[in-house]
């Protein structure tokens, strides 16, 4: 199997997660057409048939993890940590969802400190 490069692996991850073309593109300053030919690439080198099942090829050659990903809130913090990754580098905002996370429950805790 032919190495990706990285925009058809960018656009692979776009599509696993369900992005259409459009955004993949708009995300990356691409046009949507570029993308198109990007994934046809991709698919092809893949030995797919469409961008799904070179998805799923990807997945099965360990080029895409296939395993759920929760971004932006405590459990996927927590998922960074159990991955050994640093969350704070997540683009998806995991180290902002843990201190809203952090925040509350300090908030909540003070409320029953002082009912109590």
């Amino acid at each position: 199997m032919a190495e990706l490069t990285d925009n058809e692996l960018a656009v692979i991850r776009g599509a696993a997660q369900g992005d259409t073309y459009a955004v993949i593109a708009a995300r990356h300053g691409l046009h949507a057409k570029s993308v198109n030919k990007i994934a046809f690439r991709a698919t092809r080198k893949l030995g797919g048939r469409n961008i799904a099942h070179a998805v799923l090829l990807a997945c099965r050659a360990g080029i895409l993890d296939g395993r759920p990903q929760r971004h932006g809130d405590h459990a996927g913090y927590e998922a960074h940590i159990r991955r050994g990754e640093d969350p704070k580098q997540c683009q998806e905002g995991c180290w902002a969802g843990e201190r809203a996370y952090r925040n509350g429950r300090k908030n909540r805790n003070d409320r029953n400190r002082e009912a109590a």
